[in-house]
């Protein structure tokens, strides 16, 4: 697969198949990402992968608390967001929000679905394999871009090998029980959830593709 396939291809995916994802295949995943580019290859990434018992232990974990009515251990240690978005990135924003929910037929007054649709992020979309991403809390901006920059290359060595994925920053609103399930070290902070399996290309939702803008609106080409 060229890199350009895998980038047309890559998307959210919110629906998976049951069908095992090998060990060998998410190693040779991350062994590949591991060449992502990082300043002074100070390579500040930290992964956990659950798949199995150890995941399904997971699940049951969350949805007993979300169950009594905890819906996370608090904010995240980073906003994920701006705290206050202006424009385009909040009308953007909104239109995927709502491009989601039509695509599943949930609607916007519908509370209950929504809540429901929410929780769907905590059992990983019933992906088969889980990942959790997390950066020392001593990195600054530089070394989270190099973070991004190693997920990205997990997400598209993932299409190579069939897979898809969802980057779910949801969880980092489970920082704290994450944290002690996998044994995180305290110097660590968690960034973000991945799921990875094979997609369901029958469930609705995976029929979902957000808008790019072109290349003249956001970049600026000079001296050609």
């Amino acid at each position: 697969m060229k890199v350009s396939e895998a980038l047309q291809t890559r998307m959210t995916c919110r629906a998976y198949l049951d069908t095992p994802v090998p060990e060998a295949t998410v190693r040779a995943i991350l062994a590949g990402a591991s060449g992502a580019p990082s300043g002074g290859n100070l390579q500040p990434w930290r992964v956990w992968v659950l798949t199995g018992n150890e995941l399904s232990r997971l699940k049951a974990v969350v949805a007993e608390k979300f169950a009594a009515g905890q819906l996370a251990d608090g904010w995240p240690e980073y906003s994920i967001y701006p705290p206050d978005m202006k424009e385009p990135y909040l009308s953007r924003k909104f239109k995927a929000g709502a491009a989601m929910y039509a695509a599943i037929g949930v609607e916007r007054d519908d509370a209950p679905e929504r809540m429901q649709e929410l929780a769907r992020n905590f059992t990983f979309f019933d992906a088969p394999v889980a990942m959790f991403f997390a950066i020392d809390r001593s990195m600054q901006q530089g070394q989270w871009a190099d973070l991004g920059m190693f997920m990205q290359s997990v997400m598209l060595l993932a299409r190579e090998h069939g897979l898809h994925t969802a980057a779910l920053e949801s969880w980092s609103f489970w920082f704290k029980t994450v944290a002690e399930f996998v044994r995180m070290p305290e110097e660590l902070m968690l960034f973000c959830g991945m799921a990875l399996g094979f997609m369901d290309r029958i469930h609705p939702i995976n029929r979902l593709r957000t808008e790019r803008a072109p290349v003249d609106e956001f970049a600026a080409l000079q001296g050609f």
